[in-house]
């Protein structure tokens, strides 16, 4: 008998964002979130930038054409910020 999980990776099915917080829908059921603030991009981004985004990778993570950003969902997972650059 094995006793090895068969563990999907996590997929985003769905996406929110708000002036505080970055929220991913996950095809397992869960909701992960981390501040808007470890993006600093995203942080500077106005509104309208930050509302223009698509899931890519089949659901891996999210990329933001307009500020060139991508947010992965296991850096979300393993609390990766993203680092500003020197």
């Amino acid at each position: 008998m094995s006793t090895v999980a068969n563990i999907a990776e996590p997929r985003i099915i769905g996406f929110h964002i708000t002036d505080e917080e970055i929220m991913a829908h996950l095809a397992d059921g869960r909701t992960i979130s981390v501040p808007l603030a470890w993006s600093w991009r995203l942080s500077e981004a106005i509104p309208e930038q930050r509302s223009k985004f698509e899931i890519i990778g089949d659901g891996q993570g999210v990329h933001w054409p307009d500020i060139d950003e991508d947010i992965s969902v296991e850096g979300m997972l393993y609390g990766i910020p993203a680092r500003r650059p020197k």
